[in-house]
């Protein structure tokens, strides 16, 4: 595979030669991944570096997957305008449960090394923590792009914030990493590693970093905004947001997810073939022809899927349509309700409807359409 494939869309690979001199110790080399545990899925941007370390494996060294349920609790700053909520530990824990399935999507199950931060962390005293505190210095970290705005604009940053390159540092320290992947956005965090590994007497590991996948609406991809993709989401629905992605972003999208070119021609059949690929890495090929025979059907034709879940109604008659639409189809409001049965994107049994409230037999055994997309048949009365 070689040196090339390794450090395929790699933005950073520091020290400069280092990784060729990693590569020289003849032995299988640690490659370190930490994850924190803020959201329950692991989507397709966090997975460009997970493919890295795929790469990694296949040419026979271990990757190491840390699940960061410790330092999920002090939150990580990086590329932030203020300070992370703090998740329970109850939501920590249920997040950290889904991650493992979620990354063996890409992983190599017998290369990889799966770790929980807590295992060290959680044992430091305080004199330990003071110790590793001393091995980087206020202004250095100071020098992060997000803490000097900050800073400057007299925005707080807690001291929480200012341990927390220090703790993933000494996640490298606890597992002995030769190298180190994260997002560009990780850079500062990855450097730090390797001063905090000399200090402790240990070969400082080398930063690989790839860059940040860019979504349909033109931010980076996140599960808090909502313009993700999980790598374990239900398959039409992997599906269907793959096909969002605008024409622009399908060279980047091709090169950063599936490692190729976009074939030549027609951006509608590129799109579709990286979405048969995307559902396929995860769920299998049938899996992706049914999905993509679901998107045939009701987002391209405007049919109804074959399958609608049948949903009781609730007492009361007439019944308010907007309201219906938020409980049964997911709306995110009634305003929003309002608004599509107002643009004639409402229907009840194929017709479009404009009223607000509908008598109970019209919606009793009928089948609702919101939308190109969300449909629910309600149950008989």
């Amino acid at each position: 595979m070689g040196l090339d494939e390794l450090t395929r869309n790699a933005v950073h690979v520091l020290p400069e030669g280092g990784l060729k001199e990693k590569l020289k110790l003849d032995r299988p080399l640690r490659v370190k991944l930490g994850i924190d545990v803020t959201s329950p899925d692991i989507h397709l941007g966090r997975g460009i570096p997970l493919q890295r370390m795929r790469a990694f494996q296949d040419e026979g060294h271990t990757g190491v997957l840390i699940v960061g349920d410790y330092t999920t609790r002090i939150g990580d700053p990086s590329g932030r305008s203020s300070e992370r909520p703090v998740l329970s530990d109850d939501e920590i824990e249920r997040n950290a449960q889904t991650y493992l399935d979620q990354a063996m999507v890409i992983l190599d199950p017998d290369r990889t090394e799966v770790r929980r931060n807590g295992e060290w962390l959680s044992k430091l005293s305080y004199a330990e923590v003071v110790r590793l505190a001393r091995t980087i210095t206020v202004a250095r970290m100071l020098e992060r792009d997000d803490f000097a705005k900050r800073y400057t604009s007299g925005e707080p940053i807690s001291v929480s914030e200012l341990l927390y390159p220090l703790m993933q540092a000494y996640d490298s320290v606890a597992v002995e990493a030769d190298v180190e992947l994260g997002g560009t956005d990780q850079l500062y965090n990855l450097l730090a590693g390797r001063e905090v590994m000399e200090a402790y007497g240990l070969q400082p590991q080398v930063a690989l970093t790839t860059p940040i996948l860019v979504s349909w609406d033109g931010d980076k991809m996140s599960s808090s905004v909502g313009n993700n993709i999980p790598l374990t989401a239900p398959p039409e629905e992997m599906f269907g947001r793959t096909m969002r992605v605008p024409d622009d972003l399908l060279p980047e999208w091709y090169r950063l997810i599936w490692e190729r070119e976009p074939p030549a021609g027609d951006p509608l059949e590129a799109k579709l073939e990286l979405a048969r690929f995307i559902v396929t890495r995860s769920w299998g090929e049938e899996a992706a022809r049914a999905a993509e025979d679901h998107f045939t059907r009701v987002v391209r034709e405007g049919q109804a899927p074959e399958e609608v879940a049948e949903e009781p109604l609730p007492e009361g008659d007439p019944l308010h349509l907007p309201a219906l639409l938020v409980e049964r189809l997911g709306l995110g409001s009634t305003s929003e309700a309002r608004r599509l049965i107002a643009q004639g994107a409402v229907k009840v049994d194929g017709e479009v409807v404009s009223d607000v409230d509908l008598p109970r037999e019209r919606l009793a055994g009928a089948l609702v359409q919101a939308g190109k997309r969300r449909f629910v048949r309600f149950a008989p009365a």
